[in-house]
């Protein structure tokens, strides 16, 4: 009962699809690669997922409910990181040849004017939970007494928590900047990133009691049970591509997995450099939400499961 999509049968040849469709190659009885829970390719319908580094290639099984087949570009370290935490080896399976994929970008990504100077460059981001993380980049610009500004580094912390949403628990992830954020290639001084979400779709959150709107084209990437990234509409069209990529995937709680399992869908928020803060437990997380959104300091957007 696999589904083999023509993404990934055009990576993998039509030999080896045809085998996994015969029932060759399919794992019986697997653990889904997006809510970790078990599976069975003769029981249920099952979606192949190829995972593509920029040197190997690993073949996941998911539930056709959870996500369709797909082909999901990734870093080779993470990669490599996910068949060492299934295989205990640093080689994909056999049936997973090499191949080539596309380098995402690995920090968070706004347009630019249309005619500014060149922007800094940005060092990759990362991330932690109650589960919280850090990791990221855009230019914060202070400098010292008698120099020209010179452009820092802000880090992105990602919190995941569950928030109660009405009387639903829903899966939620918390975006804080360390430092204020300007726009690629503005030489001011002042926090732009609430203003920056807004003009990437992100809406003001008043009320925490109602989730907030969708963002059309974003997206949220769980791979093996962890996140991997937050996906934008390419400016082109076409596939998506990564606002924000953890350097190592996030481990994410059973409760906050359970959730996302249940709606498919992530909610997202964002808050300007120390407004939310470090917060130990999901009461005090919301807490802090709410603070934000009663003085005006919170954005935030609904988003999809990848692929979804």
């Amino acid at each position: 009962m696999l589904d083999v999509s023509n993404d990934v049968r055009a990576e993998i040849g039509d030999e080896e699809a045809d085998r996994l469709l015969a029932g060759d190659n399919a794992p019986g009885a697997y653990d889904c690669t997006s809510c970790r829970t078990p599976g069975n390719t003769e029981q249920e319908r099952t979606s192949t997922v190829l995972f593509v580094g920029q040197e190997t290639a690993v073949l996941a099984f998911a539930h056709a409910t959870c996500v369709p087949s797909q082909v999901v570009p990734v870093s080779e370290d993470q990669l490599r990181g996910a068949v060492r935490s299934i295989t205990g080896e640093d080689t994909a399976p056999s049936y997973a040849p090499p191949v080539p994929a596309a380098a995402h970008a690995s920090a968070p990504h706004f347009p630019a004017p249309a005619a500014p100077a060149a922007p800094p460059a940005y060092p990759a981001p990362s991330l932690t939970s109650p589960a919280t993380a850090s990791h990221a980049s855009a230019p914060s610009g202070h400098s010292p007494s008698g120099q020209a500004p010179v452009a820092q580094q802000a880090v992105l912390g990602v919190t995941s928590g569950v928030v109660l949403v009405g009387q639903e628990a829903r899966p939620a992830l918390v975006v804080e900047p360390t430092a204020p954020i300007i726009r690629p290639g503005s030489a001011g001084h002042g926090d732009e990133f609430l203003q920056l979400l807004s003009e990437q779709g992100f809406a003001p959150v008043v009320d925490l009691g109602r989730p907030p709107a969708p963002n059309p084209g974003w997206s949220v990437l769980l791979a093996m049970g962890r996140l991997h990234a937050v996906l934008m509409p390419a400016p082109g069209g076409g596939r998506p591509v990564a606002w924000w990529q953890a350097h190592s995937p996030m481990p994410l709680s059973e409760g906050w997995r359970s959730a996302v399992g249940r709606s498919q869908k992530v909610l997202v928020y964002a808050a300007a450099a120390g407004t939310i803060g470090t917060q130990p437990r999901e009461d005090q997380l919301r807490a802090a939400l709410d603070r934000a959104a009663a003085r005006g300091a919170l954005v935030g957007a609904t988003m999809p499961l990848a692929g979804t």
